[in-house]
């Protein structure tokens, strides 16, 4: 009994890794969204630095009303429960990013969260019942927090009403 329990609890307990960036990751795996649509100039980019990590980094413009910068991967559906967590070890530069997944590759609407960054490596854990449904920023008032059972892609965004400089360093994201 004692075998078993231990079992289950490594079986909860244990991660999948979704992305694992490193010198022999592709760049073009990734893709940039601007915010060219509302003829914007933002100006964000994607690239493997020298360590092997993914760096999302630019300049948000506000010429031309543009006003966000967003980096994404899709991928073959990844299985969840109702306990999954997305971990991200990441060094961000103390700006508020927005993390996102959709369930559906042909779907408008997106699951999402906000994340705090502290200048240093971390951690950051997300729970996917956390992420609320969202429209062009807008929140989904009459739709309920993730409760799907896969996701098929992930990205990272940010947002500003001013013109600012970011740099997320990206290393590795799991799921538990």
């Amino acid at each position: 009994m004692k075998t078993l329990f231990i079992l289950l609890t490594l079986s909860i307990m244990s991660t999948s890794m979704i992305y694992d960036f490193n010198k022999e990751s592709l760049k073009t795996d990734w893709i940039i969204e601007d915010d060219g649509a509302m003829d914007g100039i933002p100006l964000g980019k994607f690239s493997i630095d020298k360590d092997g990590n993914g760096v999302f980094s630019g300049t948000n413009s506000l010429d031309n009303n543009g006003v966000y910068s967003s980096v994404r991967r899709q991928f073959d559906k990844i299985q969840t429960n109702e306990n999954s967590k997305i971990l991200i070890r990441l060094k961000g530069d103390g700006n508020e990013y927005q993390f996102k997944i959709k369930d559906k590759s042909d779907v408008l609407y997106s699951y999402m969260t906000t994340f705090e960054t502290s200048g240093k490596w971390e951690t950051i854990e997300i729970k996917l019942s956390d992420l609320y449904p969202s429209y062009r920023g807008l929140r989904q008032q009459n739709s309920k927090n993730y409760n799907r059972d896969s996701f098929v892609e992930i990205a990272f965004f940010i947002a500003n009403t001013e013109k600012k400089s970011f740099k997320l360093i990206l290393d590795k994201i799991e799921l538990k």
